[in-house]
């Protein structure tokens, strides 16, 4: 019998420390998420600048075309 019973508290052991494991992972895991979303969220007001940014170059480029054309007309 004390076999059996020694066989039961070992698995119990090993169930308790995989939880145990199971937990610190999933622990970091959510710590590595938070990082990543402040990290977003830190880069959002930037993102949204650059694409004015790009934008602008878009439109600028479009009104630079208008007076190529403009200038090859002319010649």
């Amino acid at each position: 019998m004390s076999f059996d019973r020694k066989l039961t508290i070992g698995v119990l052991l090993t169930i308790g420390l995989q939880l145990v494991g199971a937990f610190m992972w999933a622990g970091a895991a959510a710590e590595r998420l938070k990082t990543v979303e402040t990290r977003l969220e830190q880069q959002r007001p930037v993102a949204e600048r650059l694409a004015r940014l790009e934008a602008e170059m878009v439109a600028a480029r479009r009104q630079l075309d208008r007076i190529e054309q403009k200038v090859s007309l002319d010649e």
